[in-house]
């Protein structure tokens, strides 16, 4: 058994340097690394930390969670959605050292987490809530980015919440970029947005990712438009901090003050991170994993503790809290990745970047990169996925749109629970209305009536079949059949055995077939296929 599973390990390991698996990979990991990096910035900026924590926190994402993670296509760096969290931890505990040891201790509690196979939570989300949420996305990437294509940018880069920090809102920053759009923003974007339709579709020419040509123009239209009234101003263009020499990369870390352990909000903080970050991770893993071209299924458990390990390194050399990002995530699948070695690679590029072209990566325009996320976000939210889902019926349709709805006004977290709220509704009322199948047979004046339960008779379904069993006329046959139960609720069974011991009264004689008088819930075999085959 061990043999196999070291014989296993070696395939597995091969097949990340596949020449067909590189050719994909490195291009889509060029391309995430363009996405990620103004994302990183721009989340550093607005959780109140050093603009070097968001890009720490990339490289971590990219190099560590991804090596151990089990998904092939997520991509992990610092989360929009925790930016009001780390802003009030920060400053609530006092001091960036202080809070670097809450993200220190989350990851030891996601690493429990999944240890404890907590993972598993990430099965019950409906997909029409997790569909939703990818379309809701996909808006959102839309919405957030058109200021940008058009040259406004007093918005931060990677903000996806609907309410900014200015009193203004999406709809509101857009009105206000289209009445001060900047001609050069636009020229860039609109031929960036055309480079990105036309040139996958020359096959010659597809070997060369079009995210790396629309940068390439995007510098060069930059340069064109300097010296004249249209020029890009600094807001308009990539921040990284510039390191000039070794002494000033390591003087940029940050450790976590371990004196502080015993304080009690530190541990609150950490707790609270750990379960946010859980979730979100856990949402963007599920989203992921249905927009993989192969439809892998990504280990949830494994996930938690690449996550938990992450955000453990991260704390500990001055990182932000991390998560399965389901932005970057999308521009990996929808650039071609097909191993987690994109991931890796991305978390490199950033790195090196830092290191040694800082001042070439500052002449990126950001209109070119909101292009990118436009296309992305388009994929994301395209009319099919509406018509799919329409026609999957209105118990998925009104859970996917009020997901979006719902993500688009509010944030992730809480769009997918008021949409995880509609779909239960949904659920219990399907439920409620498939307790049983029932038959009339008429034998002279007398009436037959068998009634056979459904595989799950949950206490959702006592008051129909309440109802159903009050509504039998008087003087008639009833057979309540058990047959294909598998489980029946207590409060059922008492229902059903009150009925049959006082139907007499009524002229009605109750036969009950193979229903017992307990039931016990069906385990799930739990043991690996491995161990059940040998």
């Amino acid at each position: 058994m061990q043999s196999g599973n070291s014989v296993f390990s070696r395939l597995d390991v091969k097949k990340y340097i596949l020449k067909k698996n590189l050719k994909r990979d490195l291009p889509a990991s060029i391309v995430v690394f363009l996405v990620a990096l103004p994302l990183c910035l721009g989340i550093a900026l607005a959780s109140g930390a050093p603009l070097f924590a968001g890009l720490i926190t990339g490289i971590v994402g990219g190099v560590v969670v991804a090596s151990l993670s089990g998904s092939q296509l997520s991509v992990a760096g610092p989360a929009a959605g925790l930016t009001a969290i780390v802003l009030g931890a920060i400053a609530q505990l006092g001091s960036y050292q202080i809070f670097l040891l809450a993200v220190v201790l989350a990851g030891v509690i996601q690493l429990i987490l999944g240890l404890l196979k907590g993972g598993t939570i990430g099965n019950y989300f409906p997909s029409s809530v997790i569909e939703g949420m990818l379309a809701a996305i996909g808006l959102t990437l839309i919405l957030k980015q058109l200021p940008h294509a058009l040259g406004v940018d007093s918005d931060f880069f990677g903000d996806e919440s609907f309410f900014q920090g200015d009193d203004k809102n999406t709809f509101s920053a857009i009105s206000n970029a289209l009445d001060h759009f900047g001609p050069a923003a636009i020229v860039i974007s609109v031929l960036s947005i055309a480079v990105l339709i036309i040139w996958p579709k020359f096959k010659k020419l597809s070997l060369v990712p079009a995210p790396l040509i629309v940068v390439v123009i995007g510098v060069f239209l930059a340069l064109v438009f300097q010296n004249t009234p249209y020029a890009l101003g600094a807001k308009q263009m990539v921040e990284i901090p510039v390191v000039n020499n070794w002494s000033e990369f390591t003087g940029l870390f940050t450790m976590p003050d371990f004196s502080q352990i015993g304080n009690s909000k530190v541990w609150i903080m950490a707790a609270t991170i750990a379960v946010v970050a859980s979730l979100e991770t856990l949402l963007s893993i599920e989203a992921v994993d249905k927009i993989d071209p192969i439809k892998r299924v990504s280990p949830t458990n494994r996930e938690l503790m690449a996550q938990g390990t992450g955000n453990i390194v991260s704390g500990m050399i001055g990182g932000l809290p991390m998560t399965s990002v389901i932005v970057r995530s999308s521009a990996n699948v929808n650039a071609g990745a097909r191993t987690k070695m994109s991931a890796i690679f991305h978390g490199c590029w950033l790195l090196l970047s830092l290191l040694f072209i800082p001042g070439l990566i500052n002449m990126i325009p950001l209109a070119c990169l909101a292009a990118i996320l436009l296309m992305t976000g388009y994929k994301l939210t395209r009319i099919a996925l509406f018509k799919h889902m329409y026609h999957k019926g209105w118990d998925q349709f009104i859970p996917f749109v009020i997901t979006i709805i719902a993500v688009l006004l509010t944030d992730l977290l809480k769009g997918v629970a008021i949409g995880m709220l509609f779909s239960i509704f949904y659920l219990l009322r399907t439920n409620m209305r498939n307790p049983f199948f029932y038959k009339i047979q008429e034998d002279g004046d007398k009436k037959n009536i068998r009634i056979k339960l459904a595989e799950e008779v949950s206490f959702l379904n006592k008051a129909a079949i309440q109802v159903v069993l009050t509504k039998i006329p008087k003087e008639t046959n009833v057979t309540i059949d058990g047959s294909n139960s598998r489980y029946i609720d207590p409060d059922v069974l008492e229902t059903i055995f009150n009925y049959k011991h006082n139907a007499y009264t009524k002229g009605i004689i109750v036969t009950l077939e193979d229903i017992k008088k307990q039931y016990t819930v069906p385990k799930l075999n739990s043991k690996p296929i491995e161990e059940i085959n040998n």
